[in-house]
This record gives structure tokens, sequence and C-alpha cells, in this order.
């Protein structure tokens, strides 16, 4: 199993035993070194128990229920065992049992886990948002306490996750605003006895802005502003494309219309003379 220094560890226990059941009175309970029976760091009568476990140590269980949890508080780094349960029925014959095959060892943790703290990637501005924190731990009669740094609706809930690991939760319930935008939520994690400092995790709230009228409208006015300047734009640089062209058709044409009427003119300036002034003059034959 796993201990926090300085915190404490439950170890989980039940047992059976072939005698007919007898009520908690009856039976007497006691945990001990697994090589030295005799030393006991539970026992019945509290003179028995070794000097360094006195008063850290307590069944949690019910004997009558066949339960021989045990507690260990204000666990030292030295507390690793192994440890293993024994008893004793005050029938006649006074039965014993020893579970010396079904010992603990206990591994020390130096470090206390931070919490895990889970929430959406982003929340809607005036939604209920929830954000989950958890950390695992071995005390179950001391439970860690969660707190958080925004105000909200918590629910606290303790889950048994098995091998004497216990998972505690808090859920935080409130309706984000966009104040609450890209500020920062920690989940702040104490834990029983005398463990170092107060493990914190941090998160940034992500908020989305309720969509409004404005919302709507400004987009909408910003596009068809937009397009209307594309359209009338569009419309500007066509005309004035058509104009180009019409002036440049223009020109040409009347270059060409004034080639034209520039050489009907020499040509009909020439026609039916062969000499200055018009007179037609007659080549000479020649006669053979």
């Amino acid at each position: 199993m796993e201990a926090l220094v300085s915190s404490c560890v439950v170890l989980p226990c039940s047992f059976k035993y072939p005698a007919h059941q007898q009520p908690s009175s009856r039976i007497k309970a006691m945990w001990h070194m697994k090589d030295k029976w005799e030393d006991y760091i539970y026992h019945n009568d509290l003179t028995k128990v070794l000097e360094n476990f006195k008063s850290r140590t307590k069944l949690i269980g019910s004997l009558g229920a066949l339960n021989c949890s045990l507690e260990i508080d204000e666990v030292k780094n030295h507390d690793n065992g192994p440890y293993c349960f024994r008893v004793e029925l005050e029938t006649p014959g006074k039965d014993k049992y020893t579970y010396k095959d079904n010992c603990v060892t206990i591994n020390m943790i130096e470090q206390a886990s931070k919490p895990v703290l889970q929430s959406e990637a982003f929340v809607q501005e005036g939604q209920s948002a929830v954000f989950r924190c958890s950390v695992r731990h071995t005390c179950l009669s001391h439970q860690p306490t969660l707190s958080w740094s925004h105000s909200g609706k918590t629910i606290m809930s303790y889950k048994d996750i098995g091998h004497g690991k216990w998972e505690a939760e808090s859920l935080l319930t409130f309706t984000p605003t966009k104040e609450d935008n890209l500020n920062s939520i920690t989940c702040t994690v104490k834990y029983h006895g005398s463990v170092q400092g107060e493990m914190q995790a941090t998160e940034r709230i992500n908020v989305k802005e309720q969509a409004t009228l404005n919302h709507i409208l400004i987009p909408a006015i910003s596009g068809l502003g937009a397009a209307l300047f594309v359209g009338l734009l569009c419309v500007f640089i066509v005309k004035r494309y058509k104009n180009r062209i019409a002036e440049l058709q223009s020109r040409n044409d009347n270059g060409i219309w004034s080639r034209l009427s520039r050489m009907s003119r020499r040509f009909r300036s020439g026609e039916g003379s062969s000499g200055p002034g018009g007179i037609e003059q007659s080549q000479p034959h020649n006669r053979f």
C-alpha cells in the first residue's frame, strides 16, 4: 500500500475464522510486526503497544462484523512494516488465529499529490458551467478538503477506488460572465496532518460571449457595406474601361478616315491630265 508521510493511512482488512461469530467485546484483535509477533503496533491492551505507535493506531472497523481495518495516523517515513493481523477469541480454549500469509507493507510518499482540475475549453456566458477537481488519497477517516478561488455551488463526493485508495471530488457550478473571461480559477487541496504546503491546480476561464442583436447586426451591416463598396468599385472600373475603349475606337476611326480622304483628293486632282495646266498632249507616232 501507499501512505502520505505526516498524514494517515487506513489498511482495509476483513477476516474469517471457523468458530461461531462472536460480539466485538469477546474478540481481541491485534496488529504486529511480521517477524516479531510480540511487537504490537495495535493491541486491545495499550500497554503492549510499541512506544512509537501509541496513540497513532486504532481499529476503525467492527470486529463483530469481521472488519479489522486499521488506521495509522501521523505516518512516519519508517512505518513501512510489514504488519500482520491476529485475533484471539474469548472462548473455551481461547482460539487464536494469525494471518501471517496476508501481511501488508507500506510504501511512503514524501510529496503530496496535486489535485486534478478539469473544465471545458470554453464556457458560455450566462449558462451554467461545471468545474471538477479531484485528488486521490489513502486516509479514509480524514478526507482531504478541496476549496475554490471562485464563488459558486459546490458538491463534495468520495469514492473507494480499491486497494486502500480513495478519491475526493469537488464539483463547482457557477454562471460565467464576460468579466470572468481569461481569469484564472484555482482548486486547492488541504490534507489531514502536518503535510507541508497546500497543493493547487489552476486553469484559465475562456468565456464565449452571449449572442445579442448587436452581435448579429454589426457583422451583417459590415458585410453589406463591404459588398456595396466592392460593387460600386466594379461599376466604376467597368465604366471607365468602356469609356477608354470608345475613346480609342474614335481616335482610330478618325485617323483612317482622314488618310482615306487625302488619298482620294490626290487621285481626283491628277485624273485625265499629263502635264501642267491640264492640256492634253498627243504623243508622236512613228510610221514605217
